[in-house]
């Protein structure tokens, strides 16, 4: 029986209250319950109540938060729904690899599925909070799809990815993992850290940044380091400014 219990939908900046209801309903379609909401411009609404129609419960149980960044701390895979970055290209996946990489790893990490404004998406930094990003293929004369649609597509292909054996193979690799991957709030620790450093052995000039810090977020997004590993990390960059205060005096 599929379990989506640590997957949420993640919704920024919402403009209408009736795509938060129409996404709620989408959600319970598919077996999906936790929702959370990046600054709604209205919420709650009755507007939303009334789009959502029996799936009022996901609305009620809803958690609204003041950023992305807070909205994922907790989370070991984070996937973006966009298209690709503006200034740097960033790992894609299709729906149905989405999917596939959620199912195998839900098991392990609390996982955010983040869909950005109806009018514009999500920003660069928004984007670079994503381990992944989730694109959904339309037809080149329209692509702009409605936000619940959006949502709907990719619960759909969670919902068909949990009754497909072929899955068990993707569950493979994290099954044997030894550690759990880091969550957010430690990624975003480790980032300031790594930059702090960065600057003072004169590596980075953060008023010339030319895009590192992006860089080095997609570098480490990519790898998808574990809890063992970030303490490593972690070690070595304090290691670093403790011999840099040592020389210093």
């Amino acid at each position: 029986m599929q379990d989506f219990s640590k997957v949420r939908i993640v919704l920024v900046n919402t403009s209408h209250p009736g795509n938060i209801g129409a996404c709620a309903r989408a959600m319970k379609n598919m077996g999906l319950a936790n929702l959370t909401l990046v600054q709604p411009v209205e919420f709650p609404s009755g507007v939303a109540v009334g789009r959502a129609v029996s799936a009022v419960e996901i609305l009620e149980s809803a958690t609204v938060v003041d950023s992305l960044q807070s909205a994922v701390a907790d989370c070991g895979l984070v996937i973006g729904a966009s298209a690709r970055s503006r200034r740097i290209p960033w790992p894609m996946l299709s729906p149905e690899q989405c999917a596939r990489k959620v199912i195998a790893e839900q098991a392990q990490n609390t996982v955010a599925l983040v869909f950005g404004r109806e009018d514009s998406g999500l920003n660069n930094d928004e984007l670079q909070l994503c381990h992944f990003h989730v694109q959904i293929p339309t037809h080149e004369k329209y692509s702009s799809l409605n936000l619940a649609a959006a949502v709907l597509v990719i619960c759909y292909e969670l919902h068909k990815a949990t009754l497909d054996s072929e899955t068990a193979a993707a569950r493979a690799e994290d099954e044997v993992w030894d550690q759990e991957r880091a969550t957010g709030e430690q990624v975003e620790h480790f980032y300031e850290h790594l930059e702090r450093v960065m600057v003072a052995i004169d590596f980075h000039d953060p008023t010339n940044p030319r895009q590192l810090m992006q860089r080095m977020r997609r570098l480490f997004s990519r790898i998808r380091i574990d809890v063992m590993e970030m303490n490593i990390l972690r070690g070595i960059l304090t290691n670093i400014e403790y011999n840099i205060k040592r020389k210093k005096g």
